[in-house]
């Protein structure tokens, strides 16, 4: 006799439609990406979406994570393998001009630019959150290397952390309007004149 499993197999590959809904909020943003464009994307209904993955904040947030995992791990690497902070940012900001203008994905950042013009609080204050973190993070290896003597003492670490943050959102901006990835790496260079200026 043949054995039988229970529940029903889902008909789709849940980490394919994952990556099919970033794709959309990270194109559209949050806002003006619906329930309907989602499961056109995903190829499932909308009860599947349901089952699946919660409400749309609950995709949208898994879909951040997984954005987070697969695309915005090169800030993390940089400030971990680079010996300065200064060494770090260039490379971020040379990174970000790759990053920001992959031809296989939609351009620029979506933590920067998903939740433009949303009126959900929760999500605009999820990606306030993120993006401050990266500049809680950037202001805390400054101010290490100011401690150690590698920077000036005079520097402000909070007040560079924003300008490295300044001009990432910048770039993502710039590269979802047009701008190449050779644009972004001369602005990237121009950026790095003002560093601990």
């Amino acid at each position: 006799m043949g054995t039988t499993t229970r529940g029903r197999p889902r008909s789709f590959d849940r980490d394919a439609a994952l990556e099919q809904a970033m794709r959309l909020f990270w194109a559209r943003g949050y806002e003006a990406t619906s329930i309907g464009d989602l499961t056109a994307a995903m190829g499932i209904g909308a009860p599947s979406l349901y089952a699946a993955f919660g409400d749309k904040k609950t995709l949208f947030g898994e879909a951040v994570r997984s954005f987070g995992a697969r695309y915005g791990g090169f800030v993390t690497r940089a400030l971990a393998e680079e010996s300065t902070a200064e060494a770090a940012v260039r490379r971020i900001l040379r990174e970000a001009a790759t990053e920001y203008t992959r031809p296989d994905c939609p351009h620029g950042c979506l933590v920067i630019s998903a939740g433009v013009n949303t009126t959900s609080a929760e999500i605009a204050d999820m990606l306030r959150d993120m993006r401050n973190r990266n500049i809680d993070r950037f202001a805390a290896r400054i101010q290490a290397d100011i401690d150690a003597g590698f920077l000036p003492r005079h520097l402000d670490a909070r007040t560079l952390a924003r300008y490295v943050g300044t001009v990432m959102q910048g770039m993502s901006q710039a590269a979802r309007d047009g701008a190449s990835r050779a644009e972004l790496e001369r602005v990237a260079e121009l950026a790095m004149r003002g560093w601990a200026a």
